[in-house]
Parts: structure tokens; sequence; C-alpha cells
């Protein structure tokens, strides 16, 4: 019984290497000029841009973010597949302005599908889906840096597969509390029968992801994730607060964040690289790393392709086939 473990993680570390060297076409995109055209299966992608600093400091261009994108696609294209995208866009680099977009810009390829959602004002939207590498490279050459999809998939767009919890510090907090809060999250979440993985957001926090029966609505889960933040932060007062309202917010203290589960809300997707001045990487780590201390920087736009050479696609067991995943309906009803 004791190989149990070992022999399931070389299997995933095995699936993810077999991942990385066929789903995938490889691309290598060009370092020697501004623009290129790749064709990529019966996909043709124009790419603009290339050589312009998205992170002079590090020496990083438009085409080096383009590059790690496509060199992840084969273990991050299921995790964001047949689900809105919002768009935020740094034309200027990771320290450059950005601005958000939700509608698929036009013109587009053909092949780029959309996903439409009404949203309370009337208004339908039709999102952008990254459905294969073309899509990929397509959002990204926009100066997509990170990538934020929606949670539920688009033939429901109202039915999450996942709760999540968004540890963000307040003023004066360390990130050594936030691998404490995430370790509390997780055993609170254990207690209550629901399996638990963690990622770092890339920026300042850690994200606990709950692989959920899809069922309930975005509005229950919503409510059920600001109930247990709640109660899972009355345990902890001296180092948790789920005050959302920042004036009331007291200070030095984690933020169980459970308004990511609203309509509308998303987070940076697993793999995303952020703009940030390391170019860190939102990636996934195991409970055993967060005990040990793990820091945000350090995971990397220059060695995440390493990790996921080594250790496989940690946050495989978050995608909507994987199981096992807790059922909320008996909490909803609690």
């Amino acid at each position: 019984m004791a190989r149990a473990p070992r022999a399931r993680h070389s299997a995933t570390v095995a699936r993810a290497r077999r991942a990385l060297t066929a789903a995938v076409p490889k691309v290598r995109i060009p370092r020697d000029r501004t623009n290129a055209t790749l064709e990529i299966g019966d996909r043709t992608v124009h790419l603009t841009n290339l050589e312009k600093p998205f992170w002079p400091e590090l020496g990083l261009t438009k085409g080096d973010l383009l590059q790690y994108y496509a060199d992840v696609a084969p273990v991050l294209l299921p995790h964001v597949r047949d689900r809105a995208m919002v768009m935020k866009r740094y034309p200027n680099g990771a320290g450059g302005e950005f601005f958000f977009m939700k509608r698929a810009p036009t013109p587009r390829p053909e092949w780029i599908e959309t996903c439409a959602i009404a949203h309370a004002s009337g208004r339908v939207i039709d999102f952008p889906m990254i459905q294969d590498l073309g899509a990929l490279l397509w959002v990204v050459n926009l100066g997509c840096i990170d990538l934020n999809e929606w949670y539920a998939r688009c033939d429901d767009v109202d039915r999450p597969d996942s709760l999540h919890f968004d540890l963000d510090p307040t003023p004066g907090a360390t990130f050594a509390q936030i691998r404490e809060a995430a370790l509390i999250v997780h055993e609170a979440l254990g207690a209550l029968d629901m399996p638990s993985h963690a990622k770092t957001t890339g920026s300042r926090g850690l994200h606990v992801y709950v692989p959920i029966v899809r069922g309930p609505t975005q509005d229950q889960v919503w409510a059920l994730s600001k109930r247990l933040s709640h109660e899972i932060a009355r345990t902890h007062p001296r180092l948790l607060t789920a005050v959302y309202a920042k004036a009331r917010r007291p200070e030095r203290r984690v933020l169980v964040d459970y308004n990511q589960n609203a309509w509308g809300r998303t987070l940076a997707s697993v793999y995303s690289v952020r703009p940030k001045p390391q170019a860190t990487v939102s990636t996934p780590v195991t409970w055993k790393e967060v005990e040990r201390g793990v820091e945000i920087e350090d995971f990397r736009i220059d060695n995440v392709r390493g990790r996921l050479a080594k250790v496989g696609d940690l946050w495989a067991p978050v995608l909507p086939s994987s199981k096992p995943r807790a059922r909320l309906a008996p909490l909803l009803k609690s």
C-alpha cells in the first residue's frame, strides 16, 4: 500500500511528459524578426512585435512570452478549453498600462470559437475561447500576459466545476502567514471530505481550489464559499479574515476571499505568467511544498517548463474529468 502514491505520481509524470511531446505540435517562435506567420495544422496565426521588450530588466520579449505559452500548451489547454476568456491586454509589456476586453475583437480568424454569455444588463457578450494552440497564441499576441478564464464551461456558464478561495495578504501580512492560512483552509476542507489543491497566484498569494460535482449554480457556489470562509476565519481570528469591505478589514491578516466565486469574476489560470517584475507564474504546488515554505518567486517563466517535465501536471486533479470531486448538495442543505 505504501507504494501506491509513488506509483500514481510516476504515472502522472509520465503522462505529462508524453503530453509535452505529443498532443500539441511543437512551435518555435522566430527570434530574428519582428512579425511572423505560423502554420499550425490548418490554422494560420499572424504574430506581431515579437521583439518588443515585455520585461526589459529580464531581457524578455513578447516573443519569449509566446514561446513559453507554446511550450506549456499541452498541459495548459485542457484547463482553459471550453471556457470564456476575459482578456487583460498589456500592449506595452508587463510594466505598461493594461485594459480589459471581454468581447472577442474583430476582425479575427474564423476559427476562433466564442462563448456567448448574457449579462444582467441584457447584453450578450461573445467571449473568445482558447480551444487549441492557434487560439492560445492569437490571444497572447494581443498582449494578454496572464489568462483569465470563466469558472464554468460554456455549455452551462452558470454551473461551475470548482469552488475556490483566494488567499491574499492585507497590509502588514507576510507570505508565511498565507502559507499557514492555506494549510488551515486545507485542513478545514478535508474535515468536510472536500479535496483541495493549491497553486501560487504568481502575484501575492495562494489559490485553493476544490473540484466539485457540477450542478449547483454560480450563486449557490458563491454563497457556500462565503459561509465556509467566514466559518474558517472565525476559528483563527488573529490570522484570518473574511471581511470583504476594505474599510472594515483588519490589517496583518490573510483575507480568505470568497468573492472571486461571484458571477463574472475570474482568477489567473494555472500556468499563467503574471505581469510582475520577475515574470512569475501561477503554479500548482503540493501541500508538502506549502509546509516546507514555497515562495511566489520560486516559479517563473524561465523554470516552470522544467518543473513540468519533472513533476507533471499537479493541477490535473482539478480538470472536469478528474475525481474525486466534492458533492456540495449536502452542504447547501445544512
